[in-house]
């Protein structure tokens, strides 16, 4: 998922996290205005769109033939005449099931206590993950969204989800105020990928 901020260096590590093999990207710049969404994909590669999902500014989809658009909770309906793929974030195990049927794949948030904000602790026990799994109700078609890091990857896999959501553990590798060299971010990047398998 990409930093919520926009900032100068944004394109050229976007393309080259696509060049490393990074195959969904969710574009989520909450409350920015849409020209600002605009004018970053059109300094991405149009070869890069079909992997890019929007959270907002669902109109960026079809203009730019994205990959799919995103919705941050389990029960806003699809808007109108919307057939396109689409995904969810659930915050509670038992809107996975609802939100399953409606959606390509849903994110279940703060399976750990985020990296960015100290304030979004871990949400579930991990008893009640287990139990989740042992339901069917984390599978393939889940992703852990929530303090994902190298450290914990292993154990999103062991319960099932279908994949992770990666923000704050890469974004915090680079000072977009006083940095420019990213190598250390697509490196870490590159260890993450390994760790998914």
């Amino acid at each position: 998922m990409t930093k919520s901020t926009f900032f100068v260096e944004e394109d050229k590590i976007l393309a080259a996290l696509f060049d490393e093999g990074l195959d969904n990207l969710h574009l989520h710049k909450p409350g920015a205005a849409p020209m600002y969404s605009e004018r970053l994909l059109t300094l991405l590669s149009d070869e890069h769109y079909k992997r890019i999902t929007v959270h907002d500014h669902f109109y960026l989809k079809e203009e730019y033939k994205l990959k799919g658009i995103h919705i941050d909770d389990a029960t806003t309906p699809t808007p109108q005449g919307y057939k396109g793929h689409i995904s969810r974030t659930c915050s509670a195990i038992d809107e996975l099931k609802e939100a399953k049927r409606h959606s390509n794949y849903v994110f279940l948030k703060n399976i750990f206590d985020s990296q960015t904000d100290r304030d979004q602790k871990a949400s579930f026990t991990p008893e009640q993950l287990r139990e989740a799994s042992r339901r069917g109700l984390i599978d393939r078609h889940v992703y852990a969204l929530g303090g994902m890091n190298l450290d914990n990857i292993r154990q999103a896999k062991d319960l099932g989800f279908g994949g992770v959501v990666i923000c704050g553990d890469l974004w915090n590798r680079f000072d977009i105020h006083q940095e420019l060299d990213y190598k250390e971010l697509i490196a870490h990047f590159e260890k993450l990928k390994k760790a998914i398998g």
